[in-house]
């Protein structure tokens, strides 16, 4: 990350933010881009202080995220994956109805597998196929998620702090990776520009985005009229 780096004060090292704006609007386009194409964004960050706020910015742009734990072979082996989340969603349908004829034992071993399985992927469970890029933050706790992205040729945007190395991320956003205020806000940038591609995309499908804005204030309006 040598190039990053404008220079270091009492053994900080301290980022080139003339470098890092650039970089960081390059990879929002890219991410855009991709979700106006309908493509499917993946956000991972399953160290303790990105986990909310990986798994909100994913949600809040109606994407997809990994904040537990980096699975081996979920991109690389996505046919395993889908059946252990098929798995999850049958135990959900079962565990909806009550659980009818299981024993109190068979129960709390469904439950079980049930909280492992949606710590693990309940944040790809609709996902439907592997992603079109991935959003990572700290690729060096992510390098095996990175690792296979690069195998199957998907793109990584990635935000690479001073410790790691750039290598195997086609977008870098050079900045810190553990401060959770940091993080929160490339989280929140990432989904704006998933949110804006969202956009470009139902405008270029011919959809209205003014009339489904306003639509639910006409309802309420005519709730109103008829109270």
């Amino acid at each position: 990350m040598g190039p990053y780096i404008y220079g270091a004060r009492n053994g900080i090292h301290i980022m080139d933010l003339t470098q890092t704006v650039p970089l960081l609007e390059q990879a929002l386009k890219a991410v855009r881009d991709t979700v106006a194409k309908n493509g499917r964004i993946l956000f991972v960050g399953t160290k303790r202080q990105a986990a909310v706020a990986v798994a909100e910015a994913a949600e809040k742009c109606a994407q997809y995220y990994m904040n537990h734990r980096w699975l081996g072979g979920t991109l690389t082996n996505w046919q395993t994956v889908s059946q252990s989340i098929a798995r999850l969603k049958m135990i959900d349908e079962v565990m909806l109805h009550g659980a009818d004829g299981l024993t109190k034992k068979e129960r709390l071993n469904m439950e079980r597998d049930q909280a492992k399985l949606q710590a693990s992927l309940g944040g790809i469970r609709e996902m439907g196929g592997r992603p079109d890029m991935l959003f990572v933050i700290d690729v060096k706790k992510e390098a095996l998620a990175i690792l296979e992205a690069n195998k199957l040729g998907i793109p990584v945007v990635g935000v690479v702090d001073t410790n790691c190395s750039p290598a195997g991320v086609d977008y870098v956003i050079p900045g810190n990776d553990d401060a959770a205020r940091a993080i929160a806000l490339y989280c929140d940038l990432i989904s704006r520009a998933a949110l804006d591609g969202m956009t470009a995309q139902m405008g270029a499908a011919g959809i209205d985005l003014g009339a489904l804005e306003d639509a639910p204030m006409e309802e309420a309006l005519a709730e109103t009229a008829d109270a």
